[in-house]
């Protein structure tokens, strides 16, 4: 016999249950990544205690979901204007189900509300950092050829994932990133695909901009696989 889902009753419950998947998609990203046998050998996590161990997979789980957010907060994503307060509500919702779920789990207080300051503080500062990242992309882009809007579009498109990823790759070495390029491709790579996958569902068949996104990270790949 199959087990009947709830049925969703209203656009705040709808929300709840959508904040509630997408919280799980992070979390399961960041393990996915965390296992993967190359990651583990870059960060050397095998010479790490258990503590260091598990405050690095806290900064990905953190990573994946404040990467979310900026998307749903992204003014270029390409959803109908009645949708945007919608997509507002669901972004306040996604620290909440993550923290509610690690409750459910028996994670203790104390460290609940260390999970929200991490997630707000993070999330203040990669919002924050989204600024320099696209005055540097700008920088880089005009410098190989004449910036034009289409240029500009691929920009803003990227700049949540380059924000991410970056803050994410100082945070995992404790702001010693020399030497350490190869992780912060391997951090960029699981963070973009995640990022791409979810901007698809959100966008749903307009996904022309994402072929240009596409363009546009293999580009950076190569770029930064020439250093």
């Amino acid at each position: 016999m199959k087990t009947r889902l709830p049925a969703i009753e209203s656009l705040d419950q709808m929300a709840q249950v959508t904040a509630a998947g997408f919280s799980q998609a992070a979390a399961a990203s960041a393990y996915e990544l965390f296992c993967g046998k190359e990651f583990r050998r870059m960060a050397g996590l095998e010479r790490l205690s258990q503590a260091e161990q598990d405050r690095i997979f806290n900064e990905l789980v953190v990573a994946f979901l404040v990467l979310i957010m900026l998307l749903l907060e992204a003014p270029d994503l390409r959803v109908p204007r009645e949708l945007r307060d919608y997509l507002a509500g669901l972004n306040k919702r996604i620290s909440e189900t993550y923290v509610n779920n690690l409750k459910t789990l028996g994670v203790e207080t104390n460290h609940l509300r260390d999970w929200e300051k991490l997630i707000a503080m993070r999330y203040e500062e990669y919002a924050r950092d989204k600024h320099e990242v696209r005055a540097a992309a700008m920088q880089i882009e005009s410098g190989e050829k004449s910036l034009d809007l289409d240029g500009l579009s691929r920009i803003q498109l990227l700049v949540p994932v380059q924000a991410v990823s970056i803050g994410c790759h100082h945070h995992i070495c404790r702001g010693n990133t020399d030497g350490q390029d190869d992780l912060f491709k391997q951090i960029l790579k699981s963070l973009s695909k995640f990022y791409v996958e979810l901007r698809i569902r959100l966008e749903g068949s307009r996904i022309t901009p994402l072929k240009r996104a596409r363009v546009a990270l293999k580009r950076m790949f190569q770029r930064l696989g020439r250093k």
